[in-house]
């Protein structure tokens, strides 16, 4: 049954690492605080469950590794596991030493349900330095059969097993330790075979700047994997005769950290994420490298067996419990933030000072509203021209007021126009507008207040013919100003200013980036105090199309009012392009980053008008405006001029990240989105995440 508000409708799973504490050779302790740790994961619904290596004998036991009286009751706690399993919903993996055909090997054992799914011993057994692993275990690579007889029933065993479950609609793989430290972790042809999540049961004593290289190990294999990569080591209560633990637990997902473990616990510890499995499936489908491997490699992959189970959903709805970037193309963390703006920048700087270069021209012809997107543009014009060792006075920049202009943007473009140094100057569209209607046979051409389309149309027609035939005059280029969000929504008049240039350096930048980036630069100490002031002034004016006169009491055009906050359409622009989710993922992850905006924690940058809380009809109402306009705008995107893209969030370059058909249709997307409950209000069975976004 599809329940809206489930983690389990929309393709995350929620993983658990244990760092359970242990005693010395003590299976009856060590079972003890596992299936505690297990206790704990159900209540929390994780679907996977991940405990250290050998936990249930302990790792540094040296020598006690061989004995029976020991190994006896590590089989016995395997069992015990086993019978609690039975009531537990999740998948328990743990570690153990297991005797199989007259060998020992370090294992990790697979239980679901009363049920032992498969036994994996260890490939690459250590023994170097500290570690002595070959005196005590076989590798896995040496098996000498395929099932291994464990509490009166035959399992699988070896290295080659995937478990799929049925019904959470997962594939997973364990490795243990070692492996994956060497140069292809048996996780890698894992994953090109199907494995979605990889899991790791480590021991991994701790040593300065250990800690650092397995966040390195673990993370760069999620990556290149195209995985989610689980990794739990030894804790509290191992042997220190000759070493120390540090319990270090981290989950990570195509090389993003989700969440680590605090290390040097005194007790058994979990920490606990929910990835991304749809996330995952998307960048495997676009990543051809990925699949050329799994060719490259066809004759280990194939080895592979599959294991399935079933593995029903819970019947209570879990409630989410992941950090959602509300603004997917602006990072919360500011460290990432001010990268990100650096990089940003200088992509813009760079492409339009090489597009200059190239057209052999050193000339740029611009249009200044006063808003934000032509702000930046000429910010960036300028910096080209710092660049290219020309000066600014090479940057014809002209404002070109209309029936609908604004005392504040008109006198912010010329204030900026001055600051930074431009050639400014200044062309009244009015009487040529006026003309035109009249010439057309419009009613304002009559003398009638009619503010059509029409009307709006003339005006940004007109502009952007004057910028094209005064590039011709001053021998120069028209730079662009519309951004991706604009380009995303179809908010942009075709051939015309906000559409059409012969250089466009903010076409692959969000609406919610662009005032980042104007902030960046306010700060960066490259721009006068003077400048940073107005670019403030600018920064605080309301997104307009200023075409159309202001109505009573000074109110003007709000764009927002008519496409939908840019918050919302920015989140939705970003998941449908960049990771394909279908509209009821994007409105669950949006639900889940909006809905209780009044408990999260804001940038102290960030707008005013962008910190409120959206609701589900809210968050319904603008996706599915946002479909209808991507849909039947393409044509738009189809005939886009030349720029930079600027972020892995993608761009909407047909000659670049998205190429689609004009004439698509909505259709499917907009049926797709009757899973969205209708009805207002939050579920009663949805519970407030315990961590939230910035």
């Amino acid at each position: 049954m599809f329940d809206f508000y489930s983690l389990y409708s929309h393709e995350f799973v929620r993983v658990a690492c244990c760092v359970p504490r242990t005693r010395v050779a003590d299976a009856a302790y060590n079972l003890a605080e596992t299936l505690k740790l297990a206790a704990q994961g159900d209540k929390t619904r994780a679907a996977v469950m991940v405990f250290p290596e050998l936990g249930l004998s302990s790792y540094a036991i040296e020598d006690l590794l061989l004995q029976d009286a020991l190994l006896d009751e590590v089989e016995r706690s395997i069992a015990k596991v086993v019978e609690a399993s039975r009531k537990l919903f999740p998948v328990l993996i743990v570690g153990a030493p297991l005797r199989v055909s007259g060998r020992l090997y370090n294992t990790a054992i697979v239980v679901h349900r009363g049920k032992v799914l498969g036994v994996v011993p260890k490939t690459y057994l250590p023994n170097y330095r500290e570690f002595y692993e070959k005196r005590h275990f076989i590798s896995g690579a040496n098996t000498i059969t395929r099932e291994v007889e464990l509490l009166g029933e035959t399992v699988p065993f070896g290295t080659d097993l995937l478990f799929k479950a049925a019904g959470i609609d997962l594939t997973f793989h364990v490795e243990i330790c070692e492996d994956v430290w060497v140069a292809i972790p048996p996780s890698s042809h894992a994953a090109l075979a199907g494995a979605e999540l990889l899991v790791n049961l480590s021991a991994s004593n701790i040593t300065i700047g250990k800690a650092e290289a397995r966040r390195l190990l673990c993370g760069s294999q999620s990556m290149r994997a195209v995985a989610a990569y689980a990794y739990s080591a030894a804790g509290p209560g191992e042997s220190t005769t000759d070493l120390a633990w540090d319990g270090h637990a981290a989950i990570y997902e195509l090389g993003d950290p989700l969440i680590e473990s605090s290390r040097f616990e005194k007790d058994s510890t979990m920490i606990q994420a929910d990835i991304d499995v749809g996330r995952i499936r998307q960048e495997r489908l676009r990543y051809n490298g990925f699949a050329d491997c799994a060719l490259q490699e066809k004759e280990r992959v194939e080895r592979f067996r599959t294991l399935p189970f079933a593995f029903d959903p819970p019947a209570d709805s879990v409630a989410l419990d992941r950090a959602i970037e509300r603004f997917p193309y602006v990072p919360s963390d500011p460290a990432k933030l001010r990268d990100n703006c650096y990089e940003a920048y200088n992509i813009q700087v760079q492409g339009l000072a090489q597009r200059l270069q190239s057209n052999r021209t050193e000339n740029a012809v611009i249009g200044v509203s006063g808003g934000l997107d032509s702000t930046h543009a000429l910010i960036v014009a300028c910096r080209a021209m710092d660049r290219l060792g020309l000066s600014r006075k090479n940057v014809f920049a002209y404002t070109m007021p209309g029936f609908g202009t604004s005392d504040q943007t008109y006198r912010n473009a010329w204030r900026l126009m001055k600051a930074l140094g431009v050639t400014a100057a200044e062309i009244d569209i009015k009487p040529a507008a006026t003309q035109m209607l009249a010439d057309i046979g419009h009613p304002f051409g009559k003398g009638e207040k009619v503010y059509d389309i029409t009307f709006e149309n003339v005006q940004a027609g007109l502009r952007t013919d004057y910028l094209f035939r005064l590039a011709n005059q001053q021998r120069g280029m028209v730079v662009g100003t519309g951004d991706l969000s604009e380009l995303g929504l179809g908010w942009c008049t075709y051939g015309v200013g906000d559409h059409m240039s012969h250089y466009n350096p903010n076409g692959s930048v969000s609406k919610t980036l662009i005032q980042h980036l104007i902030r960046f630069v306010a700060a960066s100490g490259d721009v006068s105090r003077e400048t940073a002031d107005i670019l403030h002034d600018i920064l605080n004016t309301e997104i307009s199309p200023e075409l159309i006169p202001a109505g009573e009491k000074g109110v003007v055009q709000a764009t927002e009012s008519f496409v939908g906050p840019y918050a919302l359409q920015d989140f939705n622009l970003f998941y449908l392009t960049r990771l394909g989710y279908r509209p009821s993922k994007i409105a669950f992850m949006a639900w889940n980053a909006w809905h209780d905006i009044e408990k999260g924690a804001w940038p102290a940058n960030l707008p005013e008008g962008t910190r409120r809380a959206y609701t589900l009809e809210e968050i319904r109402k603008w996706l599915a405006l946002f479909l209808r306009r991507f849909f039947t705008n393409q044509f738009k995107r189809s005939a886009v001029p030349n720029g930079p893209k600027i972020s892995s969030g993608g761009s909407l370059s047909p000659r670049g990240d998205w190429r689609a058909p004009s004439d698509g249709s909505p259709d499917i997307w907009l049926e797709e989105m009757k899973a969205i409950p209708e009805a207002k209000g939050e579920s009663k069975a949805t519970r407030k995440p315990k961590t939230r976004s910035k």
